[in-house]
Formats: C-alpha cells, sequence, structure tokens
C-alpha cells in the first residue's frame, strides 16, 4: 500500500514527521512488515537522527551548510537561487528514502531516534513524502 504525505514545511531545517508516520501505520493496520518512506524532491532528504536533544539536529544543519557553502563560484545551477544547487547536494549526499522495520504494530526505532524531512531550501512549501507499507507474509 502507499499512502503520500503532504507536509508544509517553513525553510532550511529538520522536521520531525515520526509521529505521521505512526499515525499512517496505524490507520493502515500493519502490524508486520517494512515501510518505506521516501521523498519526491531534489532539493530535501530524510534522516533518522536523534529526537530528544534539539542541539543535535542544529549540529547537524550547522555542519552540513559549512560542508556545502551557498554563493559557491563554482556553482553554474544558480537560476533558482543560492540555496537551490547547495539543497541539490546536500540532497545527494543524505537519503532520498528510508526502511524501517515494524513489528507488533510499531517501528522498531530505537529509543532515541525519530524520522526527519530535512529541508535543505530557504522557501516555505510543501514537500511530499510517499509511504510504502509491506505486509510480512510470515
Amino acid at each position: 500500500m502507499n499512502y503520500v504525505l503532504k507536509l508544509t514545511v517553513g525553510g532550511q531545517g529538520l522536521y520531525d514527521i515520526t509521529h505521521k508516520v505512526i499515525e499512517t501505520l496505524n490507520s493502515a493496520g500493519l502490524d508486520e512488515g517494512l515501510v518505506t518512506v521516501f521523498i519526491r524532491h531534489t532539493s530535501a532528504s530524510l534522516l533518522i537522527q536523534e529526537n530528544a536533544d534539539p542541539s543535535a539536529q542544529r549540529d547537524l544543519e550547522a555542519w552540513l551548510n559549512r560542508l556545502v557553502p551557498e554563493n559557491d563560484e563554482l556553482y553554474t545551477h544558480t537560476v533558482e537561487g543560492p540555496d537551490d544547487m547547495p539543497a541539490h547536494i546536500k540532497s545527494a549526499l543524505t537519503a532520498a528514502s528510508l526502511s524501517i522495520p515494524v513489528s507488533g504494530g510499531a517501528m522498531m526505532l530505537g529509543n532515541w531516534q525519530g524520522i526527519f524531512l530535512w529541508e535543505h531550501r530557504h522557501h516555505r512549501g510543501e514537500r511530499e513524502v510517499v509511504l510504502n507499507l509491506l505486509h510480512s507474509n510470515w
């Protein structure tokens, strides 16, 4: 089964979408299987990361911004603004999809893990994340 989550973002940053994935799993009744989370964009990505201390998220964002700065003179893809090419690079360095096992109706994430949409652009807008639920036949 496939589900599309439409998520509103307010600019660059990490957005915890764990609760939205859990809501979908609960409504679909997935007890045992696998959920694949896929983002349908090339300037945002997905990440499993610590969800308890926001400083970990801030440090990740600061580190990636240092690694891939805006306004680099080597960029030629600049028509959509100074944050566009860095967003594509950041997306290429991170993940477009995640696979998470489900057992007993719950994702088997660790105690401090959450699922994040990582927006790499400054703009506010909507992103689409596809959830593919695979039921175990065992």
